[in-house]
C-alpha cells in the first residue's frame, strides 16, 4: 500500500529519462548531419561568392540563391572524375569479393580444424591486426616493385594488382569471421556431413548463408577502409589512368583557382556509394555489432 503514492513520481521520471535519451540520440544525429548537409548543399550553390559568405553563418546549411549542378557538370568536364570513380569502384569491389571469399575460407578453417600450429597462426592474426599499414608501406612498396606479372613485366607499380592484391588477406577480417563461425551450431554441418556432404560444399551452401550479418560487417569495414584510402595510390600510382578518387581528388583540390562548388560537388559524389552501402547493408551490419556486444 505505501508504494502507490510513489507511482505516479516513478512514471515520471522514466518519461524524463526517456525524452532525455531521444534527445541526446537526436543531438548525435544532428552532429554527425551536419558536414554531409553542408557538403550536399554548398555542392548545388552555383555562386561561389555567396557559398564563401554563407561559410559563416547558418546560411551554409540553406540551399538559397544559384541553385544549380553547374558545379557537377564541371567537375565531369573538367576533371579526371570518370575514369576515377571507375578505378575506386574497380578495385575496391574486387578487393572487397576476393576479401570476403579468402578470408571467410581461412577463418571457417581455423575455427572447424585442429591441426599443429592452429593457435601459433590465430595468435599472428590478432598480432597483425595492430600493426598500423604506415609500418609497412614502404616494405610493401618495395616487394610490388620486384614482383613480375603474367605479361612478362617485373614490378606492379602504376596498375591495378597493386590496389587489390595486397589487400585481399586482412586480419580484422578474419578474426571477424573466426568469432562468428565459431559461434554457429555445428548441428547442421555435422547432419551434412553424414549426407555426404564435403566441408567446401558445407562452407558454402550452409556456413556462407547463415553469415550474412558478418559478410555486411566485413564488407562495409572493407570498403570504407579502401574507399578512403591516399597513402597507398600516392605511393604507386603515376598519372590518371590508374587513380582512385581520394588522389584525383587532392588533385582537384591543389588546382588554383579554387572553387570550393566544385570541390564539395566532387567530394559530394565520391560520399555517394559509402553511403549507399552502407544504407543496403545497415540490417545485418548493426545486427553483427549487436551480437558482437553481447558476446563480448
Amino acid at each position: 500500500m505505501s508504494a502507490v503514492p510513489f507511482q505516479p513520481s516513478l512514471g515520471r521520471s522514466k518519461m524524463i529519462a526517456r525524452v532525455l535519451q531521444y534527445a541526446l540520440h537526436i543531438a548525435l544525429v544532428l552532429f554527425f548531419l551536419f558536414p554531409l548537409v553542408f557538403m550536399f548543399v554548398s555542392a548545388f550553390k552555383g555562386d561561389e561568392l555567396q557559398l564563401l559568405k554563407d561559410m559563416g553563418s547558418m546560411m551554409a546549411f540553406v540551399p538559397h540563391g544559384d541553385v544549380s549542378g553547374k558545379n557537377f557538370a564541371s567537375v565531369f568536364s573538367s576533371s579526371s572524375f570518370r575514369q576515377a570513380f571507375f578505378n575506386s569502384t574497380f578495385t575496391v569491389s574486387i578487393t572487397v569479393i576476393l576479401g570476403i571469399l579468402v578470408n571467410s575460407m581461412l577463418a571457417y578453417a581455423l575455427a572447424r580444424f585442429r591441426f599443429r600450429g592452429r593457435t601459433l597462426i590465430l595468435t599472428a592474426i590478432i598480432a597483425l591486426i595492430i600493426i598500423p599499414f604506415e609500418a609497412i608501406a614502404v616494405p610493401l612498396l618495395m616487394l610490388v616493385n620486384e614482383l613480375p606479372w603474367f605479361s612478362g613485366t617485373r614490378g606492379w607499380l602504376d596498375s591495378y594488382q597493386v590496389q587489390i592484391i595486397p589487400f585481399v588477406a586482412h586480419a580484422f577480417s578474419i578474426y571477424l569471421f573466426y568469432q562468428f563461425f565459431i559461434a554457429l551450431p555445428k548441428d547442421l554441418e555435422e547432419a551434412a556431413m553424414m549426407d555426404g556432404a564435403s566441408r567446401l560444399r558445407i562452407y558454402w551452401s550452409i556456413v556462407m548463408p547463415l553469415s550474412k550479418p558478418v559478410i555486411a560487417t566485413v564488407a562495409v569495414l572493407q570498403f570504407l577502409s579502401r574507399w578512403g584510402d591516399l597513402l597507398w595510390p600516392v605511393m604507386v600510382v603515376r598519372g590518371d589512368n590508374y587513380a582512385t578518387l581520394p588522389l584525383a581528388m587532392q588533385t582537384f583540390f591543389g588546382q588554383y583557382p579554387r572553387h570550393w562548388g566544385e570541390v564539395m560537388a566532387f567530394a559530394a559524389m565520391a560520399t555517394l556509394p559509402t553511403l549507399s552501402l552502407f544504407i543496403v547493408f545497415q540490417r545485418w551490419f548493426v545486427r553483427s555489432a549487436i551480437s558482437s556486444g553481447v558476446k563480448g
